[in-house]
């Protein structure tokens, strides 16, 4: 990109910020900071930049969409990632999400079921340096076991239910944010573990993509099947 497009999008995340996000009662600074910093323009289709910080989700293809700017930073701020936390993220999508925990996090394990959208997601997080990122294809509501636990989780797509997997992936004092509903309709839900307690806060009605998997939807449900 040419400087002034370069500047044009600075400019252009920080009016998101400003806007979007600490507009509408987000304060944490580590997570402002990361929505400014990590370039949301560079994770959309190219057709669709023009709108890449309009407040909405955007499709990516393969039936996906890249979250609004204000939805992705209300779940990050829920999780309150601190700078020694090992994450989970399940459904890479673009790999925005990542990204922005990428900055706040030690390290981060991302789980896509989409191979096209893993191979574009990882491509552009090496072209970014983001270092500090594994992922692989796969189930994401069954976790990755083999670097459990986590002390955070994050789940960008709907699930009927809470996967158990998930919360048996959870460190102690851990946090998992997860959409839990219909296929149309969701509530944001906070799961904490305390004391070996799972403890279950409703957040957010929100409406995503579904989670497919052993342990969630079946690749085939449609509104009318809903259980």
């Amino acid at each position: 990109m040419h400087d002034w497009m370069l500047e044009e999008c600075r400019a252009s995340r920080r009016r998101m910020v400003d806007e979007q996000i600490r507009g509408r009662g987000i304060d944490d600074p580590r997570v402002l900071a990361a929505m400014e910093e990590v370039p949301r323009e560079l994770f959309v289709p190219p057709e669709k930049r023009d709108a890449a910080f309009s407040d909405g989700a955007l499709p990516l293809g393969c039936g996906q969409t890249i979250s609004q700017p204000y939805v992705v930073a209300y779940m990050t701020a829920c999780l309150e990632v601190q700078a020694h936390h090992r994450v989970l993220e399940v459904g890479t999508g673009s790999g925005y999400q990542t990204a922005v925990l990428a900055r706040l996090a030690a390290e981060v394990y991302t789980i896509e079921r989409v191979g096209a959208l893993l191979s574009a997601a990882r491509a552009l997080l090496n072209s970014l340096g983001v270092g500090n990122v594994r992922s692989r294809e796969g189930d994401g509501s069954l976790g990755w076991p083999e670097f459990a636990p986590f002390d955070r989780i994050m789940v960008t797509a709907a699930a009927p239910r809470v996967p158990e997997s998930l919360v048996r992936q959870l460190g102690e004092g851990g946090r998992l944010v997860i959409p839990v509903g219909g296929v149309a309709q969701q509530t944001l839900t906070l799961i904490r573990l305390e004391n070996g307690r799972v403890i279950e806060t409703p957040r957010l009605p929100v409406r995503f993509v579904k989670l497919v998997g052993d342990q969630a939807w079946s690749a085939d449900t449609n509104p009318t099947e809903e259980k």
